[in-house]
């Protein structure tokens, strides 16, 4: 099972604070760890996983029974050669069909984001060669053994990635 939660008021640490606190009955957080690529970890807790992400006022917090990849980010004009550099040719033609807006970009980046981050790899191949499924915000696909979930709301974009076929949304409270 896996638990999202997001806010648009309250620093990431906190929200994990609350997150704990409400999917798994604990009374502050335990030691946090970081495993090589930076991926955080409760190392008394095995058997917890969870994720983070910030960005502008967006916080972003996945809690689970199983790794966990969860990215947010607050969508705001780039550089023009961004698109081109970060996305596969699959992905530049999809996204030039949609329009190429940058809320088309920040989807396809936050999956990109979330899969690294639940396989604890961090960006450690150049963007365009990590593979995510096309999804629009509300989706959910599969690739390579793990399963995508795709948000919106005004002004950001979200991801979630975990193994298999996990229920991806037991709670999602976005406004």
């Amino acid at each position: 099972m896996l638990r999202l939660f997001f806010s648009d008021t309250v620093e990431a640490h906190a929200l994990l604070r609350e997150a704990v606190r409400l999917a798994w009955g604990w009374e502050g957080l335990p030691r946090l760890e970081r495993e090589a690529w930076g991926k955080p970890r409760f190392p008394a807790r095995p058997d917890h996983h969870f994720n983070l992400s910030h960005s502008g006022p967006y916080a972003l917090c996945a809690l689970g029974d199983m790794p966990v990849g969860a990215d947010v980010e607050r969508v705001r004009p780039r550089r023009s050669f961004l698109p081109r550099k970060a996305l596969s040719p699959e992905e530049f033609d999809w996204f030039q069909a949609l329009g190429g807006r940058w809320e088309d970009f920040y989807t396809l980046w936050t999956l990109k984001e979330a899969r690294v981050k639940c396989q604890g790899s961090g960006l450690d191949r150049p963007p365009r060669e990590i593979a995510v499924p096309l999804l629009s915000p509300g989706g959910i696909g599969t690739l390579g053994g793990l399963t995508f979930a795709a948000y919106a709301g005004p002004g950001w974009r979200a991801a979630l990635c975990s193994p298999g076929g996990a229920a991806l949304l037991e709670d999602f409270p976005l406004s």
